[in-house]
């Protein structure tokens, strides 16, 4: 070991640091009053060392990965020379270590014989954050200032005494101050938790052996990382995808663009190429550019390298200012997710040609973000946030995963029974869709929908989703997923809405949202046929798409296999091809993408 600790001593102190991030993680589900962050779970929590070098990441958002220390650097910048014990910062500026408004940044400074030794770090997407639209995370948004409260590095406790101005200013610009509050309590009590692991570390080990570990840590994880990463194959390797568009230029596609460039222990990526930065509300910081590229390649390397900045002192991740992978002023970027999650397909459809037997083919694209907010027949304000995703690809040696987040979200979803009593929305459907899964010899995973029906006289509904027109690719021969939509009052007079939309519903009025598939890896005629069979007894691919996509006749009176005519059939279809090749990728057009 490079700082000559103890090997016994380091594996303990390592994953006690680990448990600990991980306890905050447990300490904000127990206690916050948000669904978002009770059941979605969209928060982070980490431990750094004195400068800011995340040394522990809890298992909560891999969005936030590498958001911590851009985040800690803007706080060090005001405060570094004049942090005392009980201190507490905040802050949610984009442009300046945030990523978006309603993420809360919340740092708590742990002394320990008079110096300070870590940080307590607890990231949490706020339910609401003023701006015009409530829940403050409006795809339609033009500009920084329409979005809410822009709290630049400051102190929420000063000493352990609160800041009443920073309090009374939060409290007067949000909707819902009492559920605000109440989560970033919630933030508070996790960092205490960490606090006094990290100082009863320090009182077992010494404050110098504490800091020679946690530098170990960082080394460590670094030895993992260029180890792993010697075993890829070297080269240049780019994809190109694209999100439908911004809500706001309707129907104007923006290109995603990386170049991933692999050398010996170490590896990049260049967003060089990606859209100029765009009107609506999807742009992304550079910090959410990072998180999604360490996402990705962290995706394929060992399960057992830790999480933290000695991964990513392997990676470098570039974008060009003023684009949409970092963004700057006045830029938007409150739905700026959206974008990360499609970056992460893009991220994955390059690494897909360097790693092929480790990389699925394109998810869901990422979550759909659903806010309803209004005001009861009282007045009382609520504000419903809901994000769900749950539709990988296919992978190299087996079919995509349905129910499950995003690799970039690894959220829950909230309990629709618990949703009903706490907000004035049914939950009327909540089923997986037939037929919408990218076909291969691995098929893309199964998407679902949900229908919302409104309880309150009126309620302005926010949906954040893409993917209605540039379908999930799929790889190796697989084909792409089916697209998403959003439909207004599906049942009655239906009215097919834009993948981003911003609109007032009345009682009684019904939003539906269905999930695009996952695409398929791989030749769909070399699917065992009775995996085809189960799925059609499943309900996830009808009779008639077994024979057209899989060339797999099912006996639906028997539920068997018909071994003879799926032969002949599947002879038919491969005779039919116009070349025995397969692309590496395949879009919604099914064109040659390589």
């Amino acid at each position: 070991m490079t700082n000559h600790v103890d090997p016994i001593d380091f594996e303990l102190f390592k994953n006690a640091l680990f448990a600990a991030a991980d306890e905050m993680a447990v300490t904000v589900c127990r206690t916050t009053y948000s669904g978002v962050l009770r059941d979605n779970m969209d928060f982070s929590t980490s431990v750094t060392d004195s400068r800011g070098s995340v040394i522990a990441q809890g298992l909560t958002l891999p969005m936030h990965l590498g958001s911590v220390p851009t985040a800690l650097a803007a706080v060090l910048a005001h405060y570094d020379n004049d942090m005392s014990d009980g201190d507490v910062y905040v802050l949610n500026d984009p442009f300046e270590g945030g990523m978006h408004l309603p993420d809360i940044f919340m740092f708590k400074p742990v002394f320990a014989d008079g110096e300070r030794v870590a940080f307590a770090c607890c990231t949490a997407h706020q339910a609401d954050i003023g701006g015009r639209v409530p829940g403050s995370n409006a795809a339609d948004s033009t500009e920084i200032y329409q979005e809410g409260l822009r709290i630049p590095p400051m102190k929420l406790l000063d000493g352990g005494e609160r800041n009443e101005t920073l309090w009374r200013l939060i409290e007067r610009n949000v909707r819902i101050p009492i559920q605000v509050f109440g989560d970033l309590r919630a933030q508070l009590a996790a960092c205490e938790i960490a606090e006094r692991e990290i100082r009863a570390q320090v009182a077992r080990y010494g404050l110098e052996p504490a800091r020679s570990m946690m530098r170990e840590m960082l080394d460590y994880t670094e030895r993992m990382t260029r180890a792993a990463l010697r075993e890829l194959p070297d080269g240049e390797f780019d994809f190109e995808d694209w999100i439908d568009d911004d809500g706001v230029d309707f129907g104007k596609p923006i290109r995603l663009f990386v170049t991933v460039r692999k050398l010996g222990d170490g590896i990049a990526f260049d967003w060089t190429g990606s859209s100029p930065q765009v009107k609506g509300a999807i742009n992304a910081t550079l910090s959410v550019t990072a998180a999604t590229s360490f996402t990705a390649i962290r995706s394929i390397l060992p399960t057992d390298i830790p999480n933290n900045d000695g991964t990513f002192r392997a990676v470098e991740v570039t974008a060009p200012t003023g684009t949409i992978a970092n963004m700057v002023l006045p830029g938007a970027c409150a739905a700026r997710g959206l974008t990360g999650f499609r970056m992460l397909d893009c991220a994955f459809g390059a690494l897909a040609k360097m790693a092929p037997d480790k990389v699925c083919a394109a998810s869901d694209g990422g979550n759909v973000g659903v806010s309803v907010g209004g005001y009861r027949a009282d007045r009382s304000p609520f504000v419903y946030i809901d994000f769900t995703c749950g539709t990988w690809g296919g992978r190299p040696f087996a079919d995509g995963l349905e129910g499950n987040a995003s690799l970039l979200a690894n959220m829950a979803a909230q309990s629709v029974e618990v949703s009903e009593i706490e907000n004035p929305v049914e939950i009327l459907a909540n089923e997986l869709v037939t037929d919408h899964c990218g076909a291969g010899q691995f098929r893309g995973g199964a998407p679902f929908y949900r229908d919302y029906r409104m309880s309150e006289e009126e309620a302005i509904v926010q949906v954040r989703s893409d993917r209605q027109v540039h379908r999930p690719y799929g790889l190796y021969g697989g084909k792409p997923g089916a697209p998403g939509n959003v439909v207004l009052n599906p049942h009655e007079d239906p009215q097919t809405l834009t993948s981003k939309v911003t609109m007032t519903c009345h009682r009684g009025d019904v939003v539906r949202w269905v999930l695009p598939g996952g695409g398929g890896w791989g030749d769909p005629l070399e699917r065992d046929p009775h995996r085809v069979l189960r799925d059609v007894r499943n309900e996830l691919v009808s009779p008639d798409a077994a024979k057209r996509e899989y060339g797999v006749v099912v006996d639906t009176a028997r539920w068997e296999v018909d071994e003879a005519q799926t032969e002949r059939l599947r002879a038919r279809h491969r005779s039919a091809r116009a070349t025995g090749a397969l692309p590496f990728v395949t879009r919604d057009d099914g064109a040659r993408a390589d």
